[in-house]
């Protein structure tokens, strides 16, 4: 096998090759035949899938200098080593599927990287040297650990597609809003609470996934017109928890909507949009009553702050 591995690379050597395949052999280092001497000038994409490297050479970008795609999919790195960042003409790196916890503030200095996916890895943060990337168009970032996402992100001026599911985000930083090329954004499998109002205001973006976040309970009205992935979001109420709200007026009987059901016990506080609620909808049905006819409104064991608001 490593007479193979020494044969392949000298003849991509010799010949100029510009793609090397290096995918499954069971690399536990990174081969020093690729290193040797002036390494291979001419190399511009690099594939070492499915192996078992845990780290990256520091004289990477010396001897690989015209290196254009690097893809490390599915290896055991930890670390995205400083050397990275001396990669000047990478323009595509991917390192999903390895174990990464921490990536270097050097991976700022990438200023022609289009696509860097870092998914499937043990992530809890990203360095906000991450906004430094101006041309950074594709950015994977599902399946981690991060509670937040980086702090320069919105500087980020061509970025695309961002994926950030299945990770532990509370909530969106407001400045994602100001992403001006933002076509595609998907934060499935998350705990957020809330969504910034301003989302979905720029004409670029056009896909929003929130999927699974059941403790998300609406969408700014921004979304509305755009292409949304919203199922398991919002925790569902339990009918037999709830008490029946109704208007009864002499063979008259509306119920109302699911939403006013679950106003509560004698306990609970009435909240001032519950209040604006009630008085609008019993001035609304008020209007269809004949002159002199009163309006009854019962409630299940009905709190007496809700009959005496509804009388006022």
């Amino acid at each position: 096998m490593a007479s193979e591995l020494c044969k392949t690379i000298s003849v991509a050597r010799l010949e100029k090759h510009k793609n090397l395949f290096l995918n499954y052999r069971n690399l536990h280092h990174f081969p020093l035949e690729l290193l040797k001497d002036e390494g291979l000038q001419y190399l511009e994409r690099l594939y070492m899938k499915r192996n078992s490297l845990t780290t990256l050479p520091e004289n990477l970008a010396q001897k690989l200098p015209n290196l254009v795609e690097l893809y490390l999919h599915s290896n055991n790195i930890v670390v995205v080593p400083e050397a990275i960042g001396s990669l000047v003409k990478l323009q595509c790196l991917d390192l999903s599927d390895n174990a990464l916890e921490i990536v270097c503030p050097e991976i700022g200095r990438l200023r022609a990287l289009r696509h860097l996916r870092l998914a499937n890895n043990q992530l809890q943060f990203l360095p906000p040297e991450v906004g430094d990337l101006k041309e950074l168009q594709t950015l994977d970032i599902s399946t981690n650990r991060l509670l937040t996402l980086p702090e320069r992100l919105h500087l980020c001026l061509s970025l695309q597609y961002l994926t950030v599911d299945r990770n532990r985000l509370w909530c969106v930083p407001r400045h994602l809003c100001q992403l001006p090329s933002l076509n595609e954004l998907s934060m499935a499998g998350n705990r957020l609470a809330f969504l910034p109002l301003d989302l979905g205001r720029s004409r670029e973006l056009q896909y929003v996934y929130v999927d699974n976040n059941i403790h998300l309970k609406g969408l700014p009205s921004y979304l509305y017109n755009k292409v949304i992935g919203c199922s398991g979001c919002g925790a569902p109420i339990q009918v037999s928890e709830v008490k029946l709200l109704s208007f009864s007026s002499g063979q008259l009987t509306v119920f109302l909507p699911a939403e006013v059901k679950a106003i509560g016990t004698e306990h609970d506080h009435v909240l001032p949009l519950q209040e604006l609620a009630m008085r609008s909808l019993y001035h609304t049905y008020h209007s269809f009553l004949k002159g002199g006819q009163l309006l009854v409104l019962w409630l299940t064991a009905a709190p007496p702050s809700v009959c005496r608001l509804l009388t006022c």
